[in-house]
């Protein structure tokens, strides 16, 4: 999937708060930043996981059985794909002239309170080139979210190269990334939540900032691609409709690692950010030639690799409640 010419061009990763909970306020965000980041001269575009309507972070501090009304208002200003909201997204990108990155969580009517955690890549003639459902919720995330499946493990030509995407922990699943790597990846797409709290009141909290920091910098020097690292910003209203539902959650918060944005180059170096905690906009020139000259030290898609020894398979058909009789392969891996 590799293309023939090297284009060079700018991404910028959008580290902002959503208007918490509220989708038609958090597309307006994203609108305003997008237009921000082209004014800069971005040509792609990255908003964080679950930007639109917002991270359920009451999974993570929350007692399950106090959870339903938050969940459900998240269902209810969840996205449809296809759908009024997703047009307006579309717009956005297809208006400013730019590939559009950005995080939702998306609901389907089949099934009325199913909701995957997914990422949009929409190219800027405002048409759907990916949708990426994340294929495991990590950990409390379950009590949300429904898992993916292998089918939108894609990589995507663009005009800037071949771009592919994956949510949070699944950068850190080796076989995720390295599937990506091996339809031609060139440019990665990392996307993350404004907090990870994992212990109440403890020293040894889960680092997320740090977390992001490696990942990011190890997919692109393991992969020789470059990568961009979006992080939700976690600004007071979130905080404040938080700490509503359940007492305690401002210090848990606040006492959560900071979240980060930045960009990293074939060599794993930081060439854009990082961002950390506060909300802005983090920009890079990416040079696709560069990966050439990376390869040359390691390319695990080609000599750096054994072939003989190893073999990787992904299971690429959609999973889905029903299958009619006799339909044929074909037919269902175009599900």
């Amino acid at each position: 999937m590799i293309t023939e010419d090297f284009p060079k061009f700018k991404v910028a990763a959008i580290q902002a708060s959503p208007v918490y909970l509220d989708r038609e306020g958090t597309v307006d965000k994203v609108r305003s930043y997008v237009e921000e980041a082209k004014r800069k001269g971005a040509n792609v575009v990255v908003f964080g996981e679950s930007y639109i309507p917002g991270f359920p972070i009451w999974n993570l501090i929350y007692p399950p059985i106090d959870q339903h009304g938050m969940r459900k208002k998240l269902y209810e200003n969840a996205v449809e794909v296809p759908g009024p909201t997703f047009d307006q997204i579309a717009n956005i990108a297809n208006e400013n002239d730019v590939i559009l990155s950005v995080g939702i969580t998306e609901k389907d009517r089949k099934s009325p309170g199913t909701m995957w955690n997914t990422n949009l890549l929409i190219d800027e003639h405002g048409r759907l080139i990916l949708k990426h459902r994340k294929i495991v919720p990590t950990w409390a995330e379950m009590l949300t979210w429904a898992r993916g499946d292998g089918s939108t493990l894609k990589v995507v030509e663009t005009k800037f190269g071949a771009l592919g995407s994956l949510i949070c922990g699944e950068n850190t699943n080796p076989l995720a990334r390295y599937s990506l790597l091996a339809q031609g990846e060139q440019l990665h797409i990392a996307t993350y939540p404004p907090a990870w709290p994992f212990r109440r009141h403890s020293q040894q909290q889960y680092d997320l900032t740090e977390a992001v920091r490696i990942r990011t910098a190890a997919h692109s020097f393991e992969g020789k691609v470059f990568t961009v690292a979006a992080s939700v910003g976690l600004d007071e209203v979130t905080i404040e409709t938080l700490e509503e539902g359940y007492r305690g959650s401002r210090e848990v918060l606040q006492e959560a690692p900071k979240p980060v944005s930045l960009i990293t180059d074939p060599s794993g170096r930081v060439i854009g950010g990082p961002l950390v905690g506060s909300e802005g906009i983090v920009i890079a020139e990416v040079d696709l030639e560069r990966i050439i000259e990376e390869k040359e030290i390691h390319d695990i898609l080609g000599y750096y690799n054994r072939f003989d020894i190893f073999k990787f398979q992904l299971n690429d058909v959609p999973q889905r409640p029903l299958w009619r009789k006799g339909e044929k392969e074909a037919e269902r891996r175009r599900a």
